[in-house]
């Protein structure tokens, strides 16, 4: 294995497993914190778009539009989660090689996974795309609601072909704690969409002006950029990851434990993903002006994840890392330190969005009836980001350790458990509308916060065989 560098990847293992926790920490998370705001920034810029296809502050074709990237949101979570079965455990098995010094098994590693996310990138396109009216039928969609959505997903599915490559090429590189390399890939990714979208919606300049299509082609064109990038990277080794034609095979013991642990994280997924689609139908069965705030205030809240998301990643990596070392001392104490810095972003969240709820929703849609809705639903949400927080990063950091099958546990529990039938009985059954609804949806962060915290703090995930 002489092709791949192992220099810069012996001096990162170095510092993630003998550096000050803290420090080395907030520095692992900062790159992923960018990306995430730029991947993040992409949603709001497409809602907002939506909300301001046409100027009329009536008009229905702006709630339809929102309603199309709502339900494309949600679709592209489920392919994110489908992506979950190869990324999961990639991350896993490659920082606890990595950790233990091991990179030519990390790198093995590494290639199968890459082969694994085309051939799943082509699944899930297709399942996608035929699935899109069923889905536009399950949530009651009609007419020229229907016919928005459908076609938005449809179009939507192609770009998932070329997402899989970025997205698990993403999880082998920070793996290695290499988190810059993504967030540029990513990052970069994230600026084309916008800027194609918002080109095409207006037609500016000599482009056609091309509406709904234009944010859905915006999204296509900067997926298929980002798997080109990234498998650039990883053809050059930049990171001291290398994919070689030798090592692209699905041959070997590798597939079977990236599979081993990504199974659970999967089915883990898809459950979820279900449970959350439900919700959708909930939330659809109440109105289709709830609905649309429902959207609006579901993109903004995105914006916890940003920070839970990028520290919840630096924890998985150097919790396997820490393992892959032997110290399972510091693997607990990642996830703790992880949280508390987390939680204080978090905090800031909370204090904006309650605050600012007023100001968020009449920016973010033109429709009055809208804003009257989603504004002290918001204020709602904000009570919840710092619980919202702890339960994303625990999870990504017993996953990271290789324990994927609690967290498939407590999350199951929270969304059929409690989510769905609180939403309901309070949103539908007693007419409490959007704001009963969200109440099922922060008792659900709630009960798997406490959950998670549990398990983490129990440290039994320490013995976890990878």
């Amino acid at each position: 294995m002489s092709e791949v560098p192992d220099v810069s990847g012996s001096e990162r293992r170095t510092s993630i497993v003998h550096g000050n926790l803290r420090s080395t920490l907030f520095v692992l998370a900062l790159p992923i914190l960018a990306e995430q705001f730029l991947n993040s920034f992409v949603g709001f810029v497409d809602t907002f778009l939506s909300g301001h296809v046409t100027p009329d502050a009536h008009s229905e074709l702006n709630r339809h539009a929102t309603a199309a990237i709502g339900v494309a949101a949600y679709v592209g979570w489920l392919a994110s989660l489908l992506f979950a079965f190869v990324g999961v455990g990639t991350t896993a098995l490659v920082s606890r090689h990595w950790g233990a010094g091991e990179y030519e098994q990390a790198n093995r590693i590494a290639n199968r996974s890459m082969l694994l996310a085309l051939l799943l990138g082509l699944v899930v396109f297709c399942l996608l795309y035929t699935s899109a009216p069923v889905l536009a039928s399950f949530l009651e969609m009609e007419g020229v609601r229907f016919r928005v959505a459908v076609r938005y997903l449809q179009i939507d599915a192609i770009g998932h072909i070329f997402g899989s490559l970025s997205i698990i090429g993403a999880a082998a590189l920070r793996g290695t704690g290499d988190t810059r390399s993504p967030m540029l890939v990513l990052g970069l990714v994230s600026l084309l969409n916008m800027i194609v979208s918002l080109l095409l919606v207006f037609g500016l300049g000599p482009l056609p002006r091309l509406g709904i299509d234009g944010i859905v082609a915006g999204t296509v064109t900067a997926r298929f950029c980002g798997g080109v990038l990234m498998s650039i990277v990883l053809l050059r080794g930049i990171s001291g990851l290398k994919l070689l034609r030798s090592e692209l095979t699905l041959r070997g013991n590798e597939v079977r434990r990236i599979l081993r642990m990504g199974v659970p994280a999967g089915i883990d997924g898809i459950v979820i993903w279900a449970g959350q689609f439900l919700f959708l139908k909930i939330i659809n069965k109440i109105g289709d002006v709830p609905f649309a705030a429902h959207v609006v205030g579901i993109q903004v809240e995105a914006i916890t994840y940003l920070p839970a998301v990028a520290w919840g990643y630096a924890a998985a990596t150097m919790t396997g890392q820490a393992l892959g070392h032997r110290d399972a001392d510091r693997a607990k104490r990642v996830g703790r330190e992880a949280v508390l810095q987390c939680s204080l972003l978090a905090l800031v969240i909370s204090v904006a969005f309650f605050g600012g709820a007023t100001s968020i929703y009449t920016f973010m849609h033109n429709d009055l009836a809208v804003r009257e809705i989603g504004i002290p639903g918001l204020r709602l949400l904000a009570l919840f980001q710092i619980p919202l927080a702890i339960s994303i990063v625990y999870v990504h950091a017993l996953r990271g350790a290789g324990d994927t099958q609690y967290p498939m546990m407590i999350n199951v529990l929270g969304v059929l458990g409690v989510r769905l039938p609180v939403a309901y009985l309070l949103g539908v059954t007693f007419e409490g509308g959007l704001y009963g609804a969200w109440i099922g949806m922060c008792a659900d962060v709630a009960v798997r916060a406490v959950l998670v915290t549990v398990r983490h703090r129990s440290g039994r995930w320490v013995t976890t065989k990878v």
